[in-house]
């Protein structure tokens, strides 16, 4: 049997870090081991079946289990959690949501609570995308400019690990295996070293 630990990556480091101590709290105490962390790193507008929650779903057998920390971690609709839970509970695949202490199984009452935490997801990304846009509106009419200002960063994040990483790569680490190291995604990393010029 195999545990994944599925991580819905954004762009806050402190929030994988939440997801990934909120996982390792709940297997704790229900004593699920030798977990397999996958870290999602594509668009949440992609169908679930070509991101990372697919590729686990994908290769899982029977009696494996997927962990997330919030059941809006598995997509962006309720309409896909639903077509996820299905095909899961077809493969006999449980699903744990770590928040909520909720098993998705496949039983009647697991498929009634991940549609109503479905919508409400839904629902909430709605308001806060209303939100946003309103508050943008109101920005703009007072005359405030708006986005990141022109030309590069002077610094960000990963120099802190600057000498870190070029001691990695010189003894021939790999790129991914030090963006698990340091804690950032692959893509974050590689636009470090692209930035840096760093062969």
């Amino acid at each position: 049997m195999t545990n994944y630990a599925y991580l819905r990556v954004s762009t806050d480091q402190q929030d994988i870090e939440n997801q990934k101590l909120g996982i390792l709290d709940y297997c704790n105490r229900n004593n699920f081991s030798a977990l397999k962390f996958v870290e999602d790193t594509s668009s949440g507008k992609l169908e679930w079946q070509k991101r990372g929650i697919g590729q686990i779903i994908e290769k899982a057998n029977e009696d494996d289990l997927i962990i997330a920390s919030e059941i809006s971690r598995l997509a962006r609709s309720t309409l896909q959690v639903l077509d996820i839970l299905e095909v899961c509970a077809n493969k006999k695949i449980s699903v744990h949501i770590t928040k909520t202490q909720m098993i998705m199984d496949g039983s009647m009452q697991s498929t009634i609570v991940s549609t109503i935490l479905g919508l409400a997801a839904q629902i909430e990304r709605e308001f806060i995308s209303k939100r946003t846009k309103e508050a943008l509106e109101r920005a703009r009419q007072s005359g405030k400019k708006l986005g990141r200002p022109k030309g590069k960063a002077k610094t960000v994040k990963l120099d802190q690990y600057a000498d870190q990483i070029k001691d990695y790569l010189k003894k021939g680490v790999s790129k991914r295996s030090i963006a698990r190291i340091i804690e950032c995604s692959p893509s974050t990393l590689y636009e470090w070293i692209k930035r840096k010029k760093i062969s």
